[in-house]
């Protein structure tokens, strides 16, 4: 999707809940006073407020379940007998005055408007002569990909107004619908990323992996079963299909198997110490985002054959947020390379997943909140990402079974 548009969306949004905001802040002064404010000023309010509550369904799409949730909020918005949510196939819900003459009706026209891309108004055909629905609009519910479908508001008469409305709330019910898909679409980007993450897992490391592993089997039997239990353990989390984020301990426990395989392989050359605060280990993070890190200090200060390996892993409690550092002593890189790899132009064997993990984290907390990273050659690298404690829609899934 492209940049303008999603920037649009979004400035769409933060209009509306900043009006929302700055509607409410007023209303809730004037109350204090005893004054309720102007007729006009409280009508804004219900509007912004009856909008406000008929988003969050329809940020997850257009469906029958989001539609059904919304709808009595649009009616309301709208001020019309009935009401109706279609797809391009069929009534999603209706909200009113039964109308179960209408949507036969109503679909015909719908079939009309997805050929035109147009809306339209039109005379109901009722045969009960009581009946309030004697006039409807229909209008197209748009996003980037086409129409998904229409709002059709019910009138007892023809109506300018209707017409005008019905419209303005449609154009916000398909911005809402972008939003949708902009959330759609990072989560596929994300499981993307992830996938594309996962196929950088050293095919080296784990050959290298049951190597030390088979070698301890006549020596060490004991040692061996261990090393194997946590290869299938690292292996299990770290190619698991469920659940976009994990915890700071579930993430520290796959960097300690990690590491216990890397360290049966070098031996005393791999020197490893972490100084981790017990109140941040709930913390929600993405997963698979600290692993990657420390892999890559183990990579970088491994690269000097001569030297001995150290890497340093700190989680600390700052307040609102858990800071993790993760640093090596190893071979460092130039700063200008660095700015290359992040950028996306290091190439798939130059730190893939050092612009990966950084990415995840822009997209998850903001671009505030990508990696810091401090390295020059020969200088060893140290990694700072920032976690806050609590963000909207972050949440763990449950601990993996062992």
């Amino acid at each position: 999707m492209s940049g303008p548009l999603t920037a649009a969306l979004t400035a769409a949004g933060a209009a509306l809940f900043l009006a929302g905001i700055a509607a409410g802040f007023v209303m809730a002064r004037r109350s204090a006073r005893g004054d309720l404010g102007t007729p006009v000023e409280q009508a804004t309010f219900r509007t912004l407020h009856t909008a406000s509550l008929a988003a969050p369904p329809l940020r997850a799409g257009l469906t029958a379940d989001t539609a059904r949730k919304a709808a009595r909020r649009l009616r309301s918005l709208l001020g019309t007998p009935a009401l109706c949510l279609t797809d391009r196939e069929t009534v999603l819900t209706w909200d009113g005055v039964d109308g179960h003459q209408h949507r036969q009706q109503v679909m015909e026209q719908v079939a009309q408007l997805l050929d035109t891309g147009r809306g339209q108004a039109f005379r109901t055909t009722c045969e009960d002569d009581e009946c309030p629905l004697r006039w409807a609009v229909v209008v197209p519910l748009t996003v980037d990909d086409g129409v998904l479908g229409a709002l059709v508001a019910y009138g007892e008469r023809e109506s300018a107004v209707l017409v005008r409305a019905a419209d303005e709330v449609a154009r916000w019910i398909s911005v809402q619908l972008e939003l949708a898909e902009l959330d759609r679409s990072r989560s596929r980007l994300i499981e993307a990323e992830l996938r594309a993450l996962r196929a950088q897992i050293s095919p080296h490391f784990i050959f290298n992996s049951l190597a030390a592993i088979a070698s301890f089997v006549r020596t060490d039997p004991e040692r061996a079963r261990e090393l194997l239990l946590e290869f299938a353990d690292f292996t299990r989390y770290s190619f698991r299909r469920h659940g976009e984020f994990t915890t700071l301990a579930e993430e520290l426990r796959s960097i300690e198997q990690y590491l216990a395989l890397a360290g049966a392989r070098f031996g005393d050359r791999l020197a490893v110490t972490l100084q981790i605060a017990p109140e941040v280990l709930p913390v929600a993070l993405p997963f698979l985002c600290l692993q990657p890190l420390v892999e890559n200090a183990v990579k970088h200060g491994m690269a000097d054959a001569s030297g001995k390996c150290l890497v340093s892993i700190e989680a600390r409690d700052t307040g609102s947020e858990t800071q993790v550092v993760i640093e090596d002593n190893g071979v460092g890189m130039d700063p200008g390379r660095l700015r290359k790899i992040l950028a996306g132009e290091g190439g798939a064997s130059s730190g893939i997943g050092l612009a990966n993990v950084d990415e995840r984290l822009r997209q998850v907390f903001g671009d505030d909140h990508g990696l810091v990273i401090e390295t020059a050659v020969g200088a060893g690298m140290k990694i700072t990402a920032r976690i806050p404690k609590y963000r909207a829609g972050v949440h763990a899934e449950p601990p993996l079974s062992r």
